[in-house]
């Protein structure tokens, strides 16, 4: 087994029905861009009933039909925010615990210390997240996943690993290994992904690799490292 194997996102993501929400941080192949991706996928009716919004520099889930909300306290959420040079990216509001905790002086891994795995047994799904912070022209970037240590959900595991950014190279992390009841929690480290140069090839190639019945939305951010100018893509399947 080579540990230094580099596969593209299609490659992780075709064929698996259910990898559930997944975050994606790395580094163009040219090295000219930081790129951050996130989806979201969903099997219930509840879950499967979003979008993503930008509003501003943040990006949101929301109700795609607010009729239809059954319980909004999972499922809606930032998904994106900035703080100075930082860029948060998660799969919940933890992205508030990050970034007010940042505005008191707490650190990444100081802030998701107070957080654990959804309460939503028998799955507890794991809360993943990831900050890129940007210095010069250049960034590096950190990930973490917060799941249970047992089927039962009585205590939380927290793991995190930080990263400097190599050209090419991205680390992706999803909730989940694939479908299943329960569904199996996600494990082992980041798994390493190819990072193409161009946004729309790479948001292209997410959002066709993943399962067709079950994928909800896709966000991908690209920042130019240069000049700090950003480009964006949002993918909803509702619309």
């Amino acid at each position: 087994m080579n540990v230094y194997e580099i596969q593209s996102m299609a490659q992780r993501l075709t064929g698996n029905a259910y990898p559930g929400r997944g975050i994606v941080i790395g580094k163009t192949a040219d090295g000219r861009h930081a790129v951050a991706a996130y989806f979201i996928m969903g099997r219930s009716a509840n879950s499967r009933n979003r979008v993503f919004v930008q509003r501003d520099q943040a990006v949101f889930t929301e109700p795609f039909d607010a009729s239809k909300v059954e319980d909004p306290s999972l499922i809606i959420y930032a998904a994106l925010r900035k703080y100075e040079n930082k860029l948060i990216v998660t799969n919940g509001d933890q992205t508030d615990t990050i970034y007010q905790g940042l505005t008191s002086g707490e650190t990444f891994d100081e802030a998701l210390m107070r957080r654990e795995f959804e309460p939503d047994g028998p799955n507890f799904t794991p809360r993943i997240s990831g900050m890129l912070t940007f210095q010069g022209e250049d960034f590096s970037y950190q990930m973490s996943i917060l799941k249970s240590g047992d089927e039962e959900g009585s205590f939380c595991n927290r793991f995190f690993y930080r990263y400097g950014a190599k050209a090419g190279l991205g680390h992706f992390i999803h909730t989940y290994v694939c479908d299943g009841n329960p569904i199996p929690t996600f494990q082992g480290e980041p798994e390493r992904v190819s990072i193409p140069n161009d946004i729309d090839t790479f948001t292209q190639e997410i959002w066709n690799a993943l399962d067709e019945n079950n994928k909800i939305s896709l966000y991908v951010r690209y920042v130019n490292l240069a000049t700090g100018g950003e480009e964006n893509r949002i993918i909803n399947k509702n619309v």
